[in-house]
């Protein structure tokens, strides 16, 4: 996972509340065994003027030039901002996948669905939630600046404007850690892989029948 200290980016506004994950993945891609390949897909019916299926070729695809993923302003963008109860829905993993792979770094809403926002941190997300009076700033700014940009300083805790106003977020501890370590659960465990194998390595002189494979 990819470490997240501080990172400045475009905006791209999705002036919606209550977007669901059926909406940022649809049903038909959770159909992947694989956990690559999400982020052409990305609001799907949303972004394309078809019905979207596993395996076709996107760029052959008709898009929906009134969605902001399709506008040239937006290209390139790596912060998301939306409205209120973000990522409601059922708990599927897929969304934050897709967002991230799609180059999405960090969401900005009032508030996240709490499933969604758990699977955020744990795949490098950054979910930040500011009052619905700075949010509706910053979308009244994204609409206004063509290119507008927000850096956001996880170690200091604070979206900062390009006019130098700061808007202080607050995150967990651990999940702070771990973002600005880029650490994700394997990561986590793989900090003591040398006392995992230390561990190992003693069980099988003390019972070494557990390293027999049994055949038949």
């Amino acid at each position: 996972m990819d470490k997240f200290v501080v990172h400045t980016g475009i905006v791209v506004p999705l002036d919606r509340e209550n977007v669901d994950t059926d909406a940022i993945m649809p049903k038909q891609f959770l159909k992947s065994i694989k956990r690559s390949g999400f982020g052409p897909n990305l609001f799907d019916e949303w972004r394309y003027l078809d019905h979207g299926e596993p395996g076709q070729d996107n760029s052959r695809r008709p898009l929906n030039p009134e969605f902001m993923l399709n506008q040239p302003r937006y290209q390139g963008g790596s912060i998301l901002l939306a409205r209120k109860n973000f990522g409601c829905g059922s708990s599927r993993e897929h969304a934050p996948w897709a967002l991230q792979q799609y180059g999405f770094r960090a969401l900005i809403a009032p508030s996240f669905a709490d499933i969604f926002n758990n699977n955020c941190f744990k795949n490098g997300v950054l979910p930040i939630a500011l009052t619905e009076q700075q949010v509706d700033h910053l979308f009244n700014e994204t609409y206004a600046f063509n290119g507008y940009q927000l850096t956001i300083d996880l170690e200091a805790q604070v979206v900062r404007t390009p006019d130098g106003r700061d808007y202080p977020f607050e995150v967990d501890g651990f999940r702070k850690y771990c973002l600005l370590n880029g650490l994700d659960e394997i990561g986590l465990t793989l900090r003591h892989a040398e006392k995992i194998r230390a561990f190992e390595a003693e069980r099988l002189t003390k019972q070494p029948w557990l390293g027999h494979r049994i055949v038949g």
